[in-house]
């Protein structure tokens, strides 16, 4: 198989090993564990569609409930309403969806059972502002939280104290029912709490902990915002709260379990495979030259690993706006690694985000191989100023190099790969 081949086989298998209906079912309650309560479903995230006809296929019982996707992302079911919204800028369908939710789950009982489906992309999905503020402001603020180069979960600890559903307010709402989280992890280190902004965990940051981050970055907050975050009025659901004591977690796939899928097509391969880790953070452009100088140092000198081999990685990487480029972070990342590494011979690249959404374009990532530098220049395409302008989707896109897969219906971060010698 040729190398770019197996690099995008690789990105498959990881995208495969969290689809829903893998991962979902062994984690799924019974309707006898139920007894005499009801069953309601909520979610929000890129895979809760699907995570959902999962759980419906899944259960013979009766059950009510409502989940909101991407764009693009829904898939029918019969018994949960699917309502699709905007990502990354939140709209008015994502309003109306969270404040529904919030009705839906306002009048349960101790016997009741609530099933959240919770996967990456549900921060912007969930766009319910606290008293004071309007979907206008959490759009201004999301729009400059995406550009400022902050990390994820800097990003989600101002999102949390600035919403009426996110900290752990849905969790709350539910009482007395028990809930029962399904968690498909987007964020490096796997913490609930960052993972859609945690609307059913306890939320340890606090409002200083918010206006520490948007004095950090220069983020420009409406006088509403910074009013709720300077009087403590914006505090989130603490962990010890009565109200989350019947909550329950479960992690049903991880950025980790990707990257074991892909080295597993790398091994069948005959190549040995290397987690780097699942949690790498960064400057997107910082992080794939750190990457190139180890690329070259496996290739040139056989260390740390000897070749023929494949260097994985996943997390999520960050960057700070400076051009009017289309971006995404993982062309990003590529495009800094393949001016690094200057045409190496024998080795190629993959980046992309396994939601099939690099940044806000309907592209995954892109392939790297030796001659990409040179095929540009050919056509008068010149990388640095490509990489300057953020410009990574028209960089690999004008070479034909961008990978497209349409909607995955999961969402487990960033994969990257690199292949270093003949496979």
């Amino acid at each position: 198989m040729n190398p770019q081949g197996l690099l995008r086989q690789m990105f498959d298998a990881a995208i495969a090993s969290a689809q829903p209906a893998l991962c979902l079912p062994p984690h799924l309650p019974t309707p006898e564990s139920l007894g005499r309560g009801r069953l309601v479903v909520i979610g929000a995230g890129k895979a809760s569609a699907a995570m959902a006809r999962t759980l419906e296929d899944h259960w013979s019982g009766p059950l009510t409930g409502l989940v909101v996707t991407r764009y693009g992302y829904a898939v029918p079911c019969h018994r949960i309403e699917i309502v699709e919204a905007a990502h990354p800028v939140p709209d008015q369908a994502g309003l109306q969806a969270a404040q529904r939710m919030l009705e839906l789950v306002s009048s349960l009982s101790a016997d009741d059972l609530v099933v959240c489906l919770i996967s990456g992309g549900g921060s912007s999905l969930l766009p319910l502002p606290l008293p004071g503020l309007g979907l206008q402001n959490k759009q201004d603020i999301n729009r400059a939280l995406l550009a400022s180069g902050a990390t994820i979960s800097e990003m989600n600890c101002v999102r949390r104290h600035l919403s009426g559903i996110k900290g752990g307010r849905l969790a709350a709402a539910c009482y007395p029912a028990r809930v029962l989280t399904l968690l498909i992890s987007d964020v490096p280190g796997d913490d609930p709490i960052n993972i859609a902004s945690g609307p059913t965990v306890a939320d340890p940051s606090t409002c200083a902990d918010a206006l520490a981050i948007v004095r950090r970055y220069g983020i420009d907050l409406p006088p509403a915002a910074r009013q709720l975050l300077d009087s403590g009025a914006g505090e989130s659901i603490k962990p010890g709260d009565p109200r989350l004591a019947r909550t329950e977690v479960r992690m049903i796939a991880t950025p980790q379990m990707a990257l074991e899928a892909a080295a597993e097509v790398a091994r069948a391969a005959g190549l040995a495979a290397h987690i780097l880790g699942d949690a790498l953070e960064g400057e997107a452009r910082d992080v794939g030259k750190v990457l190139a100088g180890m690329a070259l140092q496996v290739a040139g000198r056989g260390q740390p690993f000897s070749t023929p081999c494949v260097l994985l990685s996943g997390g999520e990487t960050t960057v700070t706006v400076r051009g009017t480029g289309r971006g995404g972070r993982n062309v990003e990342c590529l495009l800094a690694m393949g001016i690094a590494l200057d045409g190496q011979a024998q080795v190629h690249a993959m980046a992309g985000d396994t939601d099939g959404v690099d940044g806000q374009e309907e592209i995954a990532g892109a392939l790297l191989s030796p001659d990409t530098l040179a095929r540009a220049w050919a056509l008068g395409i010149k990388p640095l100023e490509m990489l300057a302008n953020n410009d990574g989707h028209g960089f690999f896109e004008a070479l034909g190099d961008a990978v497209v897969t349409g909607p995955t219906l999961t969402n487990v971060n960033d994969f990257r790969a690199i292949l270093i010698g003949t496979p």
